[in-house]
């Protein structure tokens, strides 16, 4: 199973990024999906989760009312929006695929993972 991520990049605090997760190699509409970040220095964080029939999302704190997390099984794609970025939003952001549904939280519970997009948020 492969995860591809793509969107990131650099943005000016109040702008918007939507970042994708391609999904291959795998049964995609059997997968709880979570997208997660790190930082330098920090450990990595849940972001926001989305259920198998996306009917279910899971938000942090951090990113509750500026981030919507999506998915397509048909496109076996996942999306995350993000609007008003700020500068505490810079971090590798990954999605990462579980085939069981433990908490989104959970980082070990999750069975594969993508390599990752840079955010870069400036003030």
């Amino acid at each position: 199973v492969q995860l591809v991520e793509s969107g990131g990049g650099l943005v000016q605090a109040g702008g918007s990024l939507r970042l994708s997760c391609a999904v291959s190699g795998g049964a995609f509409p059997d997968y709880r999906m979570g997208w997660f970040r790190q930082a330098p220095g920090k450990e990595r964080e849940v972001v926001a989760g989305i259920s198998r029939t996306g009917i279910h999302e899971y938000y942090a704190d951090s990113g509750k009312g500026r981030f919507t997390i999506s998915r397509d099984n048909a496109k076996s794609t996942v999306w995350l929006q993000m609007d008003n970025l700020k500068p505490e939003d810079t971090a590798v952001y990954y999605c990462a695929a579980a085939k069981r549904a433990y908490d989104y939280n959970l980082i070990a519970k999750y069975d594969y993972w993508g390599q990752g997009t840079q955010v870069t948020v400036t003030v």
